[in-house]
């Protein structure tokens, strides 16, 4: 049964957000799509869905919606504080929706971008193949309060609630780099002190994320370059020095010099490091980064491998002492036979 999401409260850059459309870059259109796409990977295997579906995104802002028909849900990417009716729910992990209950999500202590799936998948307007939100170009579904989203009917209803383990990519960290076409434009010792630097992440947008450092700018050699491909994880150098990671809705031409690509397992780390938040970029061969980097649609079965179920806490539970909780128990009061 289809039904809608009914969004009751939005704060600020909430979107609907898929894998994005690919094939377009030649056209000058961004892939776009999640900033997190292992989120919505890790969703797929919570919920049972064969790929990710669209689903929202919500980059640290909060958000109170509801439903009108039962779904499955799952709530991945930067952990939020998440309560259904008021009672807690974990992270990285399945519910169960029901109608008139509220979902309130509010922004966590660590990452940026949280998001909500459900097992039908969001049905907003398809454009070019795809429902993500791309702003620049007018494309996809920005959210707002008041809005009722259309979502597919819940192929497993009966599906018991499951989790996944949460990683470390909201907490900062390493961010692996292979050379690019414009690697050999950089002096050497650029290239190792750039290698060697502790960065902290700073302000950051869906287009990239800037790498702040302690000393002086890098040096660059622009003379006579011109416009070329650019698209997420490239690590441009800008005019003033710094260093910036592009990110999912990046345009796709640009003049600044590429000191390398972040691989694309590493890019959910370079999205989720909110200001502040400690970095460093590592330098591997191509080989290594086939390894530590697969295609994203071998990403789902090692995900399916770690699912296990979601156990209940008892305190949750308001009718726990109607269970028959232990085979053959008895209350204590009953007349000897």
């Amino acid at each position: 049964m289809t039904g809608n999401l009914e969004v009751i409260s939005a704060g600020p850059g909430i979107s609907v957000q898929d894998l994005g459309r690919p094939g377009h870059t030649a056209l000058g259109l961004s892939t776009g799509g999640a900033a997190d796409r292992r989120a919505l990977w890790e969703a797929a295997a919570l919920l049972g869905q064969s790929r990710p579906f669209a689903a929202l995104e919500l980059p640290l802002t909060g958000a109170r919606c509801r439903v009108t028909v039962p779904t499955r849900i799952a709530l991945t990417g930067a952990p939020m504080q998440a309560s259904r009716d008021g009672k807690t729910l974990i992270w990285n992990a399945s519910h169960q929706l029901e109608p008139g209950e509220i979902l309130d999500l509010r922004p966590g202590e660590s990452g940026v971008y949280g998001y909500l799936s459900l097992a039908g998948g969001l049905l907003t307007r398809e454009t070019l193949g795809a429902r993500a939100t791309l702003a620049a170009a007018g494309l996809g579904t920005p959210v707002q309060a008041g809005m009722r989203l259309p979502f597919g009917a819940d192929p497993a209803p009966d599906t018991p609630a499951q989790r996944l383990p949460l990683d470390d990519r909201f907490t900062g960290g390493v961010l692996r780099v292979i050379d690019g076409p414009q690697t050999a434009l950089f002096a050497p010792d650029t290239r190792t002190r750039a290698f060697a630097t502790p960065f902290k992440a700073g302000p950051a947008s869906r287009q990239g994320l800037a790498l702040l450092q302690d000393g002086a700018p890098f040096a660059t050699a622009t003379a006579g370059l011109l416009s070329d491909f650019i698209g997420p994880g490239d690590v441009q150098m800008t005019g003033t020095g710094q260093a910036v990671v592009l990110l999912a809705d990046c345009q796709t031409i640009g003049g600044y010099p590429r000191l390398g690509t972040v691989i694309p397992a590493d890019l959910p780390r370079a999205a989720q490091a909110r200001p502040g938040t400690a970095l460093r970029l590592v330098d591997i061969t191509m080989d290594a980064a086939e390894i530590a980097s697969p295609p994203e649609a071998l990403w789902l079965a090692p995900l399916r491998a770690r699912v296990a179920p979601l156990t209940r806490d008892p305190r949750d539970i308001p009718d726990l002492l109607s269970y028959q909780l232990i085979s053959g128990a008895v209350r204590g009061d009953e007349e000897d036979a």
